[in-house]
């Protein structure tokens, strides 16, 4: 006959295996979850910017007399936002980190502020997010497309620093 301490204690090692497999599964779902709205994000704002165009475009063939010269370049506006607007610009000589979305923003300027390249898990936590792994993909995710863009570099894999031709090229801080 086993005893009623050891049984309790079966029940509580049982439940305590159950709660870390549910917890591994939720941070896997969380990272899951965190693809997939990058996912949609990347698609919705390609939508919004297709009919965007398609919208100006069908705008200038009623209008035939509007002069080229007065339909404003993409990349005119100092700060990017509203529908169907590249949130992260890609970088050329004069752009300033103030274009940037606050999260974006703060990233590089976190960077720029560091001694050496950073890793994203060293980031999500001076960018005031919990450590946790949904927050250090999502932080990946906009660290990778910085360096598309030009903003950031990535010399070894998972190290970021800033662009060497990019903003603060040559300076300790962004500001």
């Amino acid at each position: 006959m086993v005893s009623l301490p050891e049984e309790l204690q079966a029940r509580e090692s049982a439940a305590r295996q159950w709660v870390e497999e549910l917890e591994a599964e939720a941070v896997e779902l969380a990272v899951r979850l965190e693809r997939a709205r990058e996912d949609l994000s990347r698609l919705e704002i390609t939508r919004e910017t297709v009919a965007q165009v398609l919208a100006e475009l069908s705008a200038a063939e009623a209008e035939p007399d509007v002069a080229a010269e007065d339909v404003p370049e993409a990349n005119e506006t100092s700060v990017p936002h509203g529908v169907g607007v590249m949130m992260v610009p890609p970088w050329r000589e004069g752009l300033v980190v103030a274009v940037l979305p606050d999260v974006y923003r703060d990233i590089v300027e976190v960077i720029a502020d560091a001694p050496g390249p950073l890793q994203a898990k060293q980031i999500v936590p001076r960018i005031g997010l919990p450590t946790t792994t949904g927050k250090i993909e999502g932080t990946r995710g906009k660290l990778k497309r910085l360096v598309e863009r030009g903003w950031l570099d990535e010399d070894a894999p998972g190290q970021f620093a800033l662009a060497r031709r990019g903003p603060g090229a040559g300076r300790s801080n962004s500001r």
